[in-house]
């Protein structure tokens, strides 16, 4: 069970999102922007974030501030209809992968399984109140 901050600002396809991440046994917090994405207690910050590329670009700095779990990673979508804009080189350097969304919707839910089998393999995954440092 991982716990996944959803952040876009397209309603439905996050609550569809939710459902299939929390149908798999993951706890999914859905945020329009990584100012709302306030994870609910310090023992629960999510494993992996996945954040729409344009909100992402708009607001690197908050997305790169907010805490994750050790052994987490951070996850970029768009929908394909969205404008082909390369997001800032230092978000780009902590993005793990680029999703194309709802296209790729079981790629999301491999990529979230191996993260968390990854960070329960390494011991990481115990250590969800101790944030992962990441440089802005």
């Amino acid at each position: 069970m991982a716990h996944v901050l959803l952040i876009g600002r397209e309603g439905a396809l996050l609550e569809g999102l939710a459902r299939s991440l929390a149908g798999a046994g993951h706890v999914p917090h859905v945020a329009a922007d990584a100012h709302d994405a306030v994870p609910p207690s310090p023992r629960a910050l999510p494993l992996v974030i996945v954040a729409e590329r344009g909100v992402a670009t708009e607001d690197t700095l908050a997305l790169l501030r907010l805490p994750i779990a050790t052994g987490g990673a951070l996850l970029l979508y768009h929908t394909g209809d969205a404008p082909d804009v390369p997001p800032p080189a230092s978000l780009q350097r902590a993005v793990m992968a680029e999703l194309t969304l709802p296209l790729e919707r079981h790629r999301l839910l491999a990529l979230v399984n191996r993260i968390e089998e990854r960070a329960r393999l390494t011991g990481r995954g115990d250590r969800r109140d101790t944030p992962e440092p990441r440089a802005p």
